[in-house]
């Protein structure tokens, strides 16, 4: 994670301030809204946890079809995570994706606990994934007060325990990885494939059970799937929830379900649907996310700067919508601390020295070592620290009359 200690974010040249953009709320944006699941889990639509951030966003394209999950102590066990976007497509894509993400991980939580399944990599779960999937996209035929015939839905989901993280994939939507290598840079590892007709294993399933893939020729880079005798509904996904009109034409509601064993170099994950995907690159949003100090905002920049991508790559086009949940598999650097936090920190050492010298390589709270840390007190050394202290007091104040005063920049409730 980004070393930052400023209140704000550079990328590509552009700055914003992460008060400002706290303060940008609409109404209910930013509240806490959770309720109990199965087996006593946590169950948040929005907000963010100490491990989670989550932000969604309408486009200029109508009603917010996106939704986003996040279960904490997912099958009654502490720590373990499931989260999940959703993107909805067709005329009641909204209500089919919104459906889907409350029914989806109750389903799976029901599953798993009636077959005694533990997260790992046995291949138990994907069983059970599978069979949770199913069963949620038949419920969508059952729900009369769903048109699903030529609406649907993508999914993209994670269960993460400990260092298991299991990953489901429904569509196009999109799970990456932001880990470091053996240099200690950040670098993206993408957890799933975009599920479309152009992928010839998905095309040539399709045309085998009838159904038609072709691009329009004003989109001649989208292959579609269209029924064998009408053309429509030109779904660009080649597997969803919905989409009945389809379903015997191919398109299918199996996820594909992978298993990854985390490792201390893997820093966060990150979910989100296309409207992302489609205007910044893997390595564009783990720089956005590693940059962000406070990381329940994380979510929220990220989908701040792809709207900002959206209007210059394609001025033209109305902007997509945007849902994102960010999972944090550990607690932020001592560096990201705030600069109250490090001036406390001087003072400690300052206050507990019995000497001219403090040892070398001594160890944080967090049980970090930090090298080389001889200081030398001297009589300019309170002075310096009062300064530092009056300069975070000032700081305080001037982030809480910026969010006072601060509108919001376009965010939208989830309900």
């Amino acid at each position: 994670m980004g070393a930052c200690c400023s209140t704000e974010v550079k990328y590509k040249g552009r700055r914003h301030e992460e008060d400002d953009l706290e303060g940008k709320e609409e109404e209910g944006q930013q509240e806490e809204v959770t309720t109990t699941g199965h087996a006593g889990a946590i169950v948040r639509f929005q907000g963010s946890s100490s491990y989670t951030s989550m932000y969604t966003r309408k486009g200029k394209k109508g009603i917010n079809q996106d939704a986003m999950i996040v279960w904490e102590n997912f099958l009654g066990e502490k720590n373990v995570f499931f989260c999940a976007v959703f993107d909805g497509h067709g005329p009641s894509g909204h209500q089919v994706a919104r459906h889907v993400c409350h029914t989806l991980p109750y389903k799976l939580s029901t599953v798993c606990k009636e077959n005694d399944v533990a997260v790992g990599a046995d291949k138990d779960w994907e069983a059970s994934i599978i069979r949770a999937f199913e069963e949620s996209d038949e419920d969508l035929i059952l729900e009369e007060s769903l048109d699903s015939y030529c609406s649907g839905t993508t999914a993209v989901t994670v269960i993460k325990q400990d260092e298991h993280l299991i990953i489901s994939n429904l569509g196009d939507s999109r799970a990456i990885l932001c880990t470091r290598d053996n240099e200690n840079q950040l670098i993206p590892i993408q957890l799933t494939v975009d599920l479309k007709p152009s992928i010839p294993s998905e095309a040539e399933r399709i045309l085998k059970c009838g159904g038609r893939v072709f691009a329009m020729d004003e989109e001649s880079n989208v292959p579609r799937v269209w029924m064998p005798d009408h053309d429509c509904p030109g779904l660009a996904m080649a597997r969803a929830f919905g989409d009945f009109c389809l379903k015997d034409h191919g398109v299918i509601a199996i996820p594909q379900v992978s298993y990854r064993k985390l490792t201390s170099k893997d820093e966060f994950v990150v979910l989100a649907t296309d409207g992302v995907w489609d205007v910044l690159t893997n390595n564009e949003v783990i720089r956005i996310v590693a940059s962000v100090k406070k990381q329940s905002m994380a979510a929220k920049i990220l989908v701040y700067y792809a709207v900002q991508a959206w209007r210059t790559k394609y001025p033209g086009s109305k902007v997509d919508d945007c849902a994102v949940v960010c999972l944090f598999l550990k607690k932020r650097p001592l560096l990201t601390r705030s600069l109250s936090d490090m001036s406390k920190n001087v003072a400690s050492q300052l206050d507990g020295a019995d000497s001219n010298l403090i040892s070398k390589d001594r160890k944080t709270e967090e049980g970090e070592t930090v090298i080389n840390c001889d200081i030398t007190v001297d009589p300019k050394a309170l002075d310096e620290l009062n300064r530092v202290k009056a300069f975070t007091k000032s700081s305080r104040l001037g982030s809480l009359n910026r969010r006072k005063t601060s509108k919001d920049f376009g965010g939208t409730e989830v309900n």
